[in-house]
């Protein structure tokens, strides 16, 4: 029998490399798709565990139950899934290459030593940043910063995310733009996906009209959006007028603001405007013309007047001191 194996390896001896070569790559398969194959049992008996708790049955509605805890959960566990089958996949691929490599030549590896010594200096400025793109991912995730599904603000790219790699997240924008944004640049977070969100509604009114007329008008509005039942599972609170926010000759700032439900910000704020336009009509209160009012600053909080209001408040100026120039 021994000799019958002897001449097998025998013949086999020139292809014998190649066929190592080959049980490795299909071995590295194989290991590559066992380890997603447990991650993914692992990541969906997290989510079925969270639906079952919340007794639904897919993941949309974990949000009427539990709009924080149950869905951050789940997203927390996809993310850190996708992260750690990325990071298998490389160390499997290394491992296999420099296997492969240690076959075909027996003292590549050997040298392999003395060349990253003498490349190690040259090398060390580019390590660092993929070693801090990788880093920066792993903390985001494992602190919660960011997850599949957010909403997010990287400064760089604004969204929602759609994955969380090793070295990159990608961001897809509200025009359908994916952006890749490497995680060692993103200096700061801004999740609309966490906790809760705050939608705000500032008004200019002109300033000869009835300030406290034009407040009960507008926070009516904003509480029939409380009572449809298409909204009111969006909004947390009871919506408030905060008051003056910013006041100039020509018109006065009113900020009205509701606590809504994480990501129901935009969509919020929008129908509080529509709402808040035809409750005004109907009430009769004008509004001042957009080429005497412009917005400025933070959620349009500052008031500076337009070009034609600027025109004429300049003129005046020049007028008071003498130096108008002559009409032709």
């Amino acid at each position: 029998m021994q000799e019958f194996f002897d001449q097998i390896f025998e013949a086999l001896g020139p292809f014998l490399p190649l066929i190592q070569i080959a049980l490795i790559i299909i071995g590295a398969w194989l290991a590559n798709r066992l380890m997603r194959w447990v991650i993914r049992r692992f990541v969906n008996g997290i989510v079925d565990g969270v639906k079952r708790k919340r007794g639904v049955d897919d993941t949309q509605s974990l949000q009427l139950g539990s709009p924080l805890a149950s869905v951050r959960t789940v997203q927390r566990a996809r993310t850190i899934g996708q992260v750690l089958s990325s990071i298998l996949g490389v160390v499997i691929v290394v491992i296999a290459a420099m296997w492969c490599i240690g076959i075909i030549s027996p003292t590549f590896l050997s040298s392999l030593a003395l060349l990253s010594a003498a490349l190690g200096a040259g090398l060390g400025f580019g390590a660092q940043k993929i070693v801090g793109d990788v880093l920066n991912g792993l903390l985001m995730v494992v602190e919660d910063q960011i997850g599949v599904g957010d909403e997010v603000d990287l400064e760089y790219a604004s969204g929602v995310v759609e994955a969380v790699g090793v070295r990159v997240t990608e961001v897809r924008d509200v025009y359908g733009q994916l952006w890749y944004v490497r995680n060692g640049e993103i200096q700061r977070v801004g999740n609309n996906s966490q906790g809760w969100n705050r939608a705000v509604i500032d008004l200019a009114v002109p300033f000869d009209e009835d300030r406290e007329r034009a407040e009960r008008t507008m926070l009516t509005a904003a509480q029939e959006l409380t009572k449809d039942p298409e909204w009111m599972l969006k909004l947390l609170e009871e919506p408030q007028v905060w008051g003056l926010e910013t006041l100039s000759a020509e018109a006065v700032i009113i900020r009205l603001v509701a606590k809504t439900s994480p990501g129901d910000r935009w969509g919020v704020q929008r129908e509080l405007r529509s709402r808040i336009q035809a409750a005004l009509k109907r009430e009769g209160i004008t509004l001042p013309a957009m080429n005497t009012i412009i917005f400025d600053g933070p959620n349009g909080s500052a008031v500076r007047p337009g070009k034609g209001v600027q025109d004429r408040q300049q003129m005046q100026q020049q007028s008071d001191e003498g130096t108008l120039p002559p009409a032709e």
